[in-house]
């Protein structure tokens, strides 16, 4: 059965938006879970802009799930991850000037560094995932690189307007599907799936988990984070296994 990771950052970016105290992500975790969540996500972003160290930290100490950390390939993540230990971690690329992840990771041409990156976090029992595109080159670089996991990147068909674009990337995502499970990887779909695009998902086999965080926080702000998170869950649970 497909399961349902809730991102927290959109917690912190209200937050950080007056640099105080509250929302507190620690509580949007923990009722997130209450709530039916399997995972909790939080990207560390190099310039912190929304999650802080002090939040990685005392949801590490606090999450009963899952704990996903998304984190650039860099030194500093490395030796955070390494201390802090998550369950997963999830590589994705980043810019200062993106408002948020505009794209997948570029792996290819950087098979052997990512694989290097990923070794000593293998070697603590960290699962890995890679935020790819649905792009054939990137699905088999992934496997070159030795993850178990990769999650595609679905804010190209979350953001398209026209009927057929949307359509067209979503035929890429199914083929990309298709391809990492016939290759040995397991999928996660996340970036920009809602209430009502996650749907075109219904009937497709063998997703391992969703990841989603902003249409959830969206949602709360009228009906609460309980029952956000809880509709959510439930239109997962339904899908295909």
């Amino acid at each position: 059965m497909p399961q349902l990771a809730v991102n927290v950052d959109h917690v912190a970016t209200l937050r950080q938006a007056r640099m105080g105290i509250e929302p507190e992500p620690v509580t949007a975790a923990y009722l997130a879970e209450m709530a039916g969540a399997t995972g909790i996500i939080v990207h560390l972003r190099e310039d912190r802009r929304h999650i802080q160290d002090r939040d990685v930290e005392l949801i590490r100490k606090t999450c009963n799930t899952r704990l996903h950390l998304e984190m650039a390939a860099t030194e500093e993540m490395q030796g955070i991850a390494l201390g802090i230990d998550p369950e997963f971690v999830c590589l994705v690329p980043e810019k200062r000037e993106e408002l948020t992840t505009e794209g997948g990771l570029n792996c290819v041409g950087n098979e052997q560094r990512l694989k290097d990156f990923l070794a000593p976090l293998h070697a603590k029992g960290i699962r890995s995932s890679l935020f790819i595109d649905a792009d054939p080159k990137q699905i088999e670089a992934a496997r070159a690189i030795g993850t178990e996991y990769i999650e595609i990147h679905t804010g190209h068909y979350a953001d398209a307007k026209e009927f057929n674009a949307r359509n067209e990337e979503l035929s890429k995502i199914i083929e990309g599907i298709r391809l990492a499970q016939g290759i040995g990887l397991k999928v996660n779909l996340g970036h920009g799936l809602n209430y009502r695009n996650i749907l075109a998902f219904k009937d497709v086999p063998g997703i391992m988990e969703y990841s989603i965080g902003h249409s959830i926080m969206a949602k709360a702000i009228y009906v609460g984070l309980d029952r956000a998170v809880r509709d959510m869950a439930e239109l997962v649970r339904s899908f295909a296994d």
